[in-house]
């Protein structure tokens, strides 16, 4: 049996990058430079690297030039086969857009956002998620890490876990101890009965919290926030001690 709970994840790559201008204004967030290579490019390196064949890309802004991106990295990188959803007639966000891909996505699937950067710990981070994935108990599989480990947020955090690993989300004016990384593994439970149109993973998050089919999973590596171009610098000079 594979390690791999999915042979296929889903990248994020459709958003409008607003944080990121100026960087934006003539490319899109993806294929902002970062460490000598795409934003996007960390991400399908890690696919690559933890054995996932297929990719789902979508993409919206300026979706012309991240396509031929990835028709770019797709010849020179053939062990991932990479299929684009097309959102350019409609920015469909985090929630849609999966709804959008689902017949391009196996059950369950990983979804990441396009803009991520992490350094695994012993396990990649999606042979953890895999490890710890019970689909008779989960709807989706989030990977979280503690503050400490998350370079580059000044946030409040994003979520408690229980003793079961149940996710709750932080109350207003009061600090988690867990950040939401942008990476999960989703269960075709999650997108049933879901919204049409333009609609936040949240959505689908909050009828599992509710059910107490939301769970995460603390990451034993790195994790950085590149969200604005003033983040870039640092993450570089922590990337480059490794």
């Amino acid at each position: 049996m594979s390690r791999l709970a999915s042979d296929t994840a889903m990248v994020m790559a459709a958003g409008l990058g607003k944080r990121m201008r100026p960087l934006t204004a003539t490319r899109p967030k993806p294929l902002v430079p970062v460490g000598g290579k795409a934003l996007i490019d960390w991400s399908l390196d890690a696919l690559r690297a933890a054995g996932i064949a297929r990719a789902v890309v979508n993409a919206h802004y300026l979706a012309d030039a991240l396509e031929a991106h990835l028709a770019g990295y797709g010849q020179r990188h053939p062990d991932l086969a990479i299929t684009v959803s097309d959102e350019r007639a409609l920015l469909l966000e985090t929630g849609g857009g999966m709804v959008r891909a689902q017949a391009h996505l196996p059950d369950p699937f990983f979804c990441l956002n396009s803009d991520n950067i992490w350094l695994d710990g012993p396990r990649d981070a999606f042979t953890e998620l895999s490890a710890a994935w019970d689909p008779a108990r989960m709807d989706a599989l989030l990977l979280v890490v503690r503050h400490p480990a998350a370079h580059g947020h000044d946030g409040a955090g994003d979520f408690h876990l229980d003793p079961l690993g149940r996710i709750s989300r932080r109350k207003p004016g009061r600090v988690a101890p867990f950040i939401y990384t942008g990476i999960q593994l989703v269960s075709h439970r999650l997108l049933r009965d879901a919204p049409e149109g333009p609609f936040s993973t949240n959505v689908l998050w909050s009828r599992a919290m509710a059910e107490g089919r939301l769970c995460g999973w603390v990451h034993t590596g790195e994790w950085f926030e590149v969200g604005t171009p003033q983040a870039i610098a640092p993450t570089e000079a922590l990337l480059s001690r490794g």
